[in-house]
């Protein structure tokens, strides 16, 4: 069962606070950030993380300024001209592994993922990974759901569809999601473990559905959200919306199937 933090946080209360959390604490937490075209975006997004081990911005293959500012604003860059969001994580993971090659460090590092358009709190990137500091959980999500949510930052049928996946989730694995937030964080040894895989809209649900089979300790925080600078490349237009809403059913299913052809014959439903 997902743990039930003890507050609320408003898009007021968040604006410029930086939660409590010991700096050596954060030198074991690495930031993904994939982005496409987000120069207007990121300054702000990096400007208000606190200081972690590294910052991996991988570029998706913009056509705008997005690398030269990551790199002016301190953070390490990885190229991935193949499109899709999955695709981006994945290159930002596999940097990951090349930075921390043969350190037995690694194993004790913290991922924390995080869109470049300035629509989530990157402040408040310690309250995320408190919980797995703590050594009471293992993956961490920011439920947008939860929390306090500007007008018009996430449209309805974005609402919906999140929602909608959440509850065939809970109804196909007993996990009680209640969003698909992109800001999350956990355990590195404990991603590699997942074998992701995904390389586009279906990433965020894949993790959540592979983290319930895996037996990880769970945790939901509210995140407020507000309105992303630019226009989504999901959510932002119609077809966008369709795709996402396709993959993230197709992927459903797939590990659905996948579950029901690996239980023994005989075992209960």
């Amino acid at each position: 069962m997902i743990e039930q933090p003890a507050k609320n946080l408003s898009l007021e209360s968040v604006a410029n606070e930086r939660l409590p959390c010991e700096p050596t604490k954060l030198d074991r937490v690495v930031v993904i950030i994939p982005a496409r075209n987000e120069e207007a975006a990121l300054p702000m997004v990096l400007g208000d993380l606190p200081a972690v081990q590294v910052v991996i911005v991988v570029d998706n293959g913009s056509t705008d300024r997005t690398a030269e500012i990551a790199v002016h604003c301190g953070a390490q860059v990885v190229h991935e001209v193949r499109p899709g969001y999955g695709t981006a994580c994945l290159a930002g993971l596999e940097e990951v592994n090349r930075h921390f090659l043969g350190e037995s460090a690694a194993d004790l590092l913290i991922i924390v993922f995080l869109d470049g358009d300035y629509s989530d709190y990157p402040n408040l990137l310690p309250e995320l990974v408190q919980p797995i500091l703590r050594g009471e959980a293992d993956f961490v999500l920011g439920s947008r759901l939860r929390g306090e949510r500007e007008p018009g930052a996430m449209p309805p049928q974005s609402i919906f569809g999140n929602r909608f996946a959440c509850f065939l989730m809970r109804v196909l694995w007993g996990q009680a999601f209640t969003d698909l937030g992109p800001f999350r964080a956990i355990r590195f040894d404990r991603l590699r473990d997942l074998s992701m895989n995904d390389r586009d809209f279906g990433w965020t649900i894949e993790m959540q559905i592979k983290a319930v089979a895996a037996g990880l300790r769970i945790r939901e925080i509210p995140v407020p959200y507000r309105r992303r600078i630019g226009v989504s490349k999901i959510s932002g237009t119609v077809v966008g919306s369709a795709k996402a809403a396709v993959k993230i059913l197709v992927t459903i299913a797939k590990y659905w199937w996948l579950l029901r052809r690996s239980r023994p014959q005989g075992a209960e439903h």
